[in-house]
Formats: structure tokens, sequence, C-alpha cells
């Protein structure tokens, strides 16, 4: 009931969507606090608010109940009373390379299996496969200049399976000259996410400059356009090039860090059975993929 009133606002409302007479949302609420011993709604005006101690629970509350639902899933295709299902997300440039594969040969070899999948960045995907909304998410992390690769405090309790490590590019326009970073350090740059853009900067840093970031945008296509057209430099991970390849940039393979590409999972083995198949089919598609030939 807490995170029915989170989610849409108001007792009332929070009934409604549960079924439930408003009075009686609002006595269990009541009990809640009492056995909690925390005020966890307030109201204001005519409408109510959860306090900060509410703010929590009901975050935590969300992922009991994505876990409670994900094991009566899984529970469901132990015993057969349905055919299963396994949801993946995964970053946009490995849904346009190594997925579809391991996502088709998964279709083929489990054909009353439902496969789902999400478009997300890591941090999403990890806060997805928390709360039990999927089942597997694919991660990256860069590696730092010693070659391990980053892991950030919201990595943690996950359980990791690597599938490939991707070599780093610059990419520049075509008229523009220079295969190292240092050969760049008076040129504005474009970066992506926050995990990408902490790495160029420490790339660059490394070679001794700070980068003048002008453009920061997510999408590897807009880098590239945005390259293409003149106004920055910028790094890319060998998958978004695979992804897509804009005619108007050159590429240099840079020398040092690279990015590591890994599927993640919520919780102690053995996985379910769904889930283990596309754990493998991933590793069989990102094996027999070839990051190292030529772009």
């Amino acid at each position: 009931m807490l995170v029915a009133v989170a989610q849409h606002g108001s007792v009332t409302a929070a009934a409604r969507e549960l079924r439930y007479a408003q009075p009686s949302v609002s006595h269990h609420l009541s009990r809640l606090e009492a056995e909690t011993g925390s005020q966890l709604i307030q109201r204001v005006g005519r409408g109510i608010r959860l306090t900060e101690a509410g703010r929590v629970l009901a975050e935590r509350a969300a992922e009991i109940l994505g876990r409670m639902d994900a094991a009566e899933a899984e529970l469901a295709a132990y015993s057969g009373l349905r055919a299963g299902r396994v949801r993946l997300a995964a970053f946009p440039s490995a849904l346009g390379t190594f997925v579809p594969t391991a996502a088709a040969a998964f279709a083929a070899a489990n054909p009353g299996v439902e496969l789902s999948l999400t478009e997300a960045e890591p941090p999403d995907a990890i806060a997805l496969l928390r709360s039990g909304a999927i089942d597997v998410a694919l991660l990256f992390a860069h590696e730092d200049l010693g070659g391990a690769p980053r892991r950030d405090a919201d990595d943690d309790g996950l359980r990791r399976m690597s599938l490939l490590t991707e070599p780093i590019y610059l990419v520049t326009p075509t008229d523009r000259p220079g295969d190292t970073l240092l050969d760049h350090s008076g040129s504005r740059w474009i970066a992506g996410c926050e995990r990408c853009r902490t790495a160029l900067v420490r790339s660059c840093e490394a070679a001794g400059f700070t980068p003048d970031i002008a453009f920061t945008t997510d999408d590897y296509l807009a880098v590239q356009a945005l390259v293409a057209a003149g106004l920055g430099v910028t790094t890319l991970p060998e998958l978004s090039l695979r992804s897509h390849r804009h005619p108007g940039v050159r590429v240099s393979r840079l020398a040092g860090p690279m990015r590591a590409v890994m599927a993640a999972v919520h919780g102690e083995p053995p996985d379910p059975p769904a889930t283990a198949a596309l754990l493998r089919d991933l590793a069989t598609a990102t094996a027999a993929w070839a990051p190292s030939r030529p772009l």
C-alpha cells in the first residue's frame, strides 16, 4: 500500500488502484507507521506526501515486490505452470551488435519462453535488476590505467560474467589528421555518459592535457554526426562504431585502457533455466563476434 501511495500520489488513488476502500488503506498505513515507529506520510493541504523515512521504505518495498514477482515467475517455470520468461536490459551499442544474435539463438532453442529486451544504460539496468524488473543486465566498465575494470559503488552485490573487452577509438573528422589524444589537445571534445566522460577525461589527463568538453550526449549516432560536422572530436568504444559508422569520420585505435562488457544477474546460483540459457547464448554470441577485425 505504501508503494501504491508513492506511485499514485494519494491514498484515494492508491485505494482505487488496489481495489480497497480508502479507510482500509489509511488504517494499514497507520499500522505500518506503528510497526516501524516512524512517520511515513504527512498531510499537505488536501494531499499527502511521503516523509524521508516513507520514501526510503517505499523504495525498498518496491524492490521486495519486484523480487517476489521474479521468484513467482522462476518457480512457475520450474513447476511447469507456464512456459516462463526471461528479461534482458542492454545498452544501445550491445543491442546494435551481438544481442540480436544471442536473442535469435535463444528464441530458436526455447520457443516456449518469452524473451523481452529493454534498452538501458548500466546505472538504469542495475536498478531494474535489483528491483526484479529484469533477469539479466548487460553492463560495461572502462578499465583504469592499470588495465583493471573500474567498478562503481552501485555495482556491489551483483554476480557478473565477463563477455568481451573492446578497444577504444579516437574519432575525428576525415579532414583532421592526428592519431593520438595529444594531437587534438587544442580541439573541442564531445563526451558521452558519465562513465564514458570520466574515462575520456582520465585518458586525456594521462596524455598531458584536460579536454575542452563542448558537447555532451549519450547518443553515439549524434556523437558521430557532431564529429563529422567538424564540431569536435571524441573517443568511442568499438561496439558503438560496429553498430553505426558515419562516413564523415575517421577512427584511430588508441593504446591503453579498454572497455569491459559483462552480463550481470542478481542473487546466488544456480540461475533459473531460462536465465542460464540466455547467459550461454550471450557468451556464444560474443565469442563468435570478432572485435579485432579492422573497422
